[in-house]
């Protein structure tokens, strides 16, 4: 377990840079955690207990540069500080270890098997989550739990993540025109919530119906001779 002394004088999240600079070198690892924290916005609104980082750095010792997951989710901290958001994730501030923490693997590997992995634990994230599309032989989703020390890889496709209250697993869908398997949270029944775009389409197709519904109403008033218009 990491340990801070608050009588340190320590930077704050202004003083330190929000990332170690290195770009992603796969879209997917912008994309991917982006769509998780989009879905958690529509599914969490009234919420302003969580933030969900997306390659921001987790500054963890204030020796050290920063550990920059692909995507983690935290529970129990503000959402929002105030207009300009956070830069960074200062644990010496925040005070509010992660409980998830994402790595989405491309074809070049950045320790996500390993050294990351071993800090992961180290600093006792929760859940760790691997998801490496490239995979054909193995499950291209892996979900780790620290348990007595050690990550321990839970079993099935979708993983009921208790203490988040979500499951997460993977399938086909549609995200910003592109068709493949996506990431996404899903009930404990297994039933997965929708993205935005998808509650957007929804919401369209049903004002669509109501309309049709409405105009086809109106036509059989007409042909009995009553107005519709004069009914309202």
């Amino acid at each position: 377990m990491l340990n801070y002394n608050p009588l340190h004088c320590l930077p704050s999240a202004e003083d330190l840079p929000d990332s170690d600079d290195e770009p992603v070198d796969n879209q997917l690892q912008h994309l991917i955690p982006g769509l998780l924290e989009a879905i958690l916005a529509w599914l969490w609104a009234s919420r302003m207990d969580w933030f969900f980082g997306v390659d921001m750095g987790i500054y963890y010792d204030p020796e050290l540069p920063p550990i920059v997951p692909d995507g983690f989710l935290s529970l129990g901290v503000e959402r929002v500080f105030d207009e300009n958001l956070r830069l960074s994730y200062v644990l010496w501030e925040e005070k509010v270890m992660p409980i998830m923490a994402l790595e989405v693997v491309s074809h070049r590997r950045r320790g996500e098997y390993t050294s990351k992995k071993k800090l992961y634990a180290k600093m006792e994230i929760l859940y760790y989550v691997v998801y490496n599309p490239q995979r054909r032989r193995k499950a291209p989703l892996e979900v780790y739990r620290f348990v007595n020390g050690e990550y321990v890889l839970q079993p099935g496709n979708l993983v009921w993540l208790s203490e988040i209250g979500l499951a997460i697993s993977y399938e086909r869908g549609t995200y910003q025109g592109i068709t493949r398997d996506w990431l996404y949270w899903y009930d404990k029944q297994g039933v997965r919530y929708l993205t935005p775009e998808e509650r957007a389409t929804a919401a369209e197709q049903r004002a669509t119906t109501a309309e049709e519904r409405a105009q086809r109403l109106a036509q059989e008033l007409r042909k009995l001779g009553i107005d519709p218009d004069s009914l309202s």
